[in-house]
């Protein structure tokens, strides 16, 4: 025989009443997350799968980081690049005009501002740190100031350079490492030699370029037009050479933004609630809440004595 008691019916209420609440809870939970839940067990078998996925999204993440790093320093090296090529065109223009006016007034005057330009883009910094510099990120990789410093002695535009032969590298994805970085010898040396030659002709016998072209000095212009040339168009190479670096980046950033939205796709496939199915259940956790706690308020005005009386 079944055996029935106001303790016992109250321990059953009870025990109705908290679950439809602890339901009523979780599905509200679910609700304002949009989550299944906030901890591995809510996932129950696909907590292994969701650990592994969610590894490989911050991984994933992380070289995105870098990468936009890696981008903005490889687009402040192609605005330092084309500085310095626009110096050698603008000192090849230069040259051209003097001839072609046959007077050299402010020519040299023209020639420092150009190298002042020049120096100022191989002295470009990233994060401050000099992209030109190798591994002395902390040294501007030119000393030279002005014109008359690549005249001071023989080694003079040799000294000028204080860049090691380190090459920077930047590990772009699992597979991926791309040569991001240039130096500022290999880019300057051919300017700065040219620059010097300038400079030496002016402090020579046949300088000072300070009016009319004298026959020496036409000669010694219409010469280095060639030579300017040839140095601008190794700085265009060098930018060239940068840009084709940056459009490896690019195209590694696109997979990997492709790659990161197909794990995110995954990782909300196990972890995304169903939100309608989660707005139902809390509707009927809070009907079960209300119908518990309906019996429990009709049982607490109940006695097995009353049946006695």
């Amino acid at each position: 025989m079944t055996r029935v008691s106001t303790s016992g019916n109250y321990s059953s209420v009870l025990t109705n009443l908290m679950s439809a609440q602890q339901r009523q809870v979780e599905s509200g939970d679910q609700l304002s997350s949009g989550k299944v839940g906030t901890d591995l067990k809510a996932y129950s078998r696909n907590a292994q799968v969701l650990t592994a996925m969610q590894t490989l999204n911050t991984r994933l993440s992380a070289f995105n980081e870098q990468n936009a790093f890696t981008a903005n320093r490889l687009e402040m090296q192609d605005l330092a690049l084309n500085r310095a090529a626009d110096a050698a065109v603008k000192t090849r223009d230069a040259l051209a005009n003097a001839l072609a006016s046959d007077r050299a007034e402010a020519l040299m005057t023209e020639l420092g501002g150009q190298f002042a330009n020049a120096v100022g883009a191989l002295n470009a910094r990233h994060a401050g740190k000099y992209l030109f510099a190798g591994g002395q990120v902390d040294t501007p990789p030119v000393s030279a100031r002005q014109l008359s410093d690549l005249t001071a002695s023989p080694t003079a535009v040799a000294d000028s350079f204080h860049n090691d032969d380190y090459l920077d590298k930047a590990r772009v994805d699992e597979t991926t490492t791309l040569e991001v970085g240039q130096l500022a010898d290999d880019l300057g040396t051919p300017m700065f030699n040219a620059f010097r030659d300038l400079q030496a002709f002016q402090e020579g016998v046949d300088g000072p370029f300070t009016g009319k072209l004298t026959a020496a000095q036409r000669t010694f212009l219409q010469g280095q037009i060639a030579i300017w040339e040839t140095v601008q168009s190794d700085l265009v190479t060098a930018a060239a050479r940068n840009g084709t670096v940056q459009g490896q980046l690019d195209a590694v950033k696109k997979g990997l933004t492709a790659r990161q939205s197909t794990v995110e796709g995954m990782i909300g496939d196990v972890s995304n609630v169903d939100m309608a199915k989660a707005a139902t259940a809390l509707t009927q956790a809070q009907q079960a809440v209300q119908a518990s706690s309906q019996v429990f308020l009709s049982l607490k005005n109940t006695s097995l004595l009353n049946f006695f009386q």
